[in-house]
């Protein structure tokens, strides 16, 4: 099995855990960016990271997915 099977295999348990099919989206997003080889981990840099052509939207979404968790 390849590093990707095995990421979208791991991130399955976790959307499952975490609930909400509509966080599924940001849990991946937010693993994702975790894992980058960038020094700052907050959710803009992430944000520029993952989509470099929607940074606002994606900063948005994330920031969102952090807070809904954070409440949980």
């Amino acid at each position: 099995m390849d590093w990707e099977a095995s990421f979208d295999e791991y991130m399955e348990h976790l959307c499952e855990a975490i609930g909400h099919s509509d966080r599924r989206a940001g849990l991946v997003g937010y693993c994702q960016g975790l894992m980058l080889p960038i020094a700052r981990k907050s959710v803009e840099p992430l944000a520029a990271h993952l989509e470099l052509h929607r940074v606002s939207a994606r900063h948005q979404s994330l920031h969102h997915f952090v807070f809904q968790i954070r409440m949980v």
